[in-house]
């Protein structure tokens, strides 16, 4: 890469800030908008950082994550058939996010092959990376994550990606191995660091995986980071298994000081409040736990009209306990108009107090400065970091 590189975004911070209402936020922001605009750790790139519009945990997306301005950018891991360590968000989406289902002699591996879709049932399929051996996975083409599932071939099954996406450049994703994807962060202009997700195996690949244990899994994706004369403080290691973060608390605790939990234990209103409970939080602190990764809808709800968007129980108890909070993913959600009539994910807890795009800041400077996030992942990176630099943030955000 040039040695002029130089951070730059594109028009989404600006489309955002236009749709704003009129407020100190926006003015702000809009001081802001020819820069100077630099790296920054309180923005990390989810899947690679530019999932909105390239296919995830490929080397476009990261690179791209990169120009954004991504100060830390993640690759999730999984393991092939010969235990090799590979960049994916699931054990088993290769028939969603690459094009396995192309390549008949692959495809006839998948745990689960190819059925087209009848009168009765939908096109279905399920193609894992233990299925295949890591040179195989090193010859797929990631695409778009996405199926047809009215498909009745494989080539009318790759498409399905959503309409607020783009398969634009979706040619052929560069996929990464872990030790690949190390290089290559190493390689961008720019001080970038690593968040490593270790994948838990779906049902579809029960552990031990021909004699591979969950706790070497675990072992050799750090182990990889040490091999590589990676410091430790340049790692933010995730899982959303418990037992992995105790492990590398206990055997590698200069990892272990930034592991992050990933937490999904409140996803229903049923279940949110204990998630919530500072007994709950206090209790994960207790047992070593410094950095805690809810969706950022566990921390946010409305005031009683619906038109002020504040820290949740969730947050306050996260605080109070302790924890430092990593919140996913920021430009996940499409149109923010659609959130509350589509039941959208990461919007659904307060889903009443938001109506337009603009608001993506708001929710993002509550995050920021109420609740005090250290970091945020986006599958967009310049929404993040464009705030990010108007603000002076690095990772650890407001002092």
């Amino acid at each position: 890469m040039s040695k002029h590189y130089k951070v730059s975004y594109d028009a989404r911070p600006f489309y955002i800030i236009n749709n704003m209402t009129e407020s100190p936020l926006k003015e702000r922001l809009q001081s802001c908008e020819n820069g100077p605009f630099g790296i920054s750790g309180f923005s990390i790139g989810h899947r690679g950082g530019a999932t909105l519009q390239f296919p995830e945990e490929t080397v476009e997306n990261a690179i791209a994550g990169a120009r954004m301005g991504a100060g830390i950018l993640e690759c999730d891991v999984a393991f092939t058939k010969d235990r090799g360590l590979v960049c994916r968000h699931s054990q088993c989406d290769l028939h969603t996010t690459t094009n396995i289902l192309l390549h008949p002699e692959l495809a006839a591996k998948c745990t689960v092959p190819f059925t087209p879709a009848n009168a009765t049932s939908p096109a279905h399929a399920i193609c894992c990376t233990s299925d295949i051996t890591t040179d195989e996975y090193t010859s797929l083409c990631g695409k778009q994550d996405g199926f047809n599932a009215s498909a009745t071939n494989v080539e009318d099954y790759q498409h399905g990606t959503p309409d607020w996406r783009t398969d634009l450049y979706s040619t052929c994703g560069t996929v990464m191995t872990l030790d690949s994807y190390i290089t290559l962060i190493e390689s961008i202009p720019g001080h970038r660091n690593f968040t490593p997700e270790l994948k838990t195996p779906p049902a579809e690949v029960p552990m031990p995986f021909n004699g591979y244990t969950q706790e070497q899994f675990a072992r050799d994706m750090l182990n990889k980071f040490i091999e590589r004369n990676i410091s430790a403080d340049r790692v933010w290691a995730q899982s959303f298994n418990p037992p992995d973060v105790y492990q590398w608390i206990a055997e590698y605790p200069e990892f272990g000081k930034q592991a992050v939990f990933l937490d999904e234990d409140g996803d229903t209103p049923e279940t949110l409040p204990t998630a919530s409970s500072f007994e709950r939080l206090s209790a994960l602190k207790a047992k070593g736990v410094n950095i805690i990764s809810p969706p950022f809808g566990y921390l946010l709800t409305t005031t009683a009209d619906n038109k002020t968007i504040i820290p949740s129980t969730y947050a306050i108890s996260a605080k109070k306990a302790g924890l430092d909070i990593i919140p996913w993913t920021i430009e996940r959600s499409g149109p923010l108009a659609d959130v509350a009539k589509d039941g959208e994910y990461y919007y659904g807890f307060f889903a009443q107090g938001v109506h337009y795009d603009g608001q993506i800041y708001v929710v993002l400077d509550v995050l920021a400065r109420q609740i005090g996030i250290k970091a945020i992942f986006s599958d967009w990176s310049s929404t993040v970091s464009y705030y990010a630099n108007c603000f002076g943030l690095e990772y650890g955000g407001f002092k």
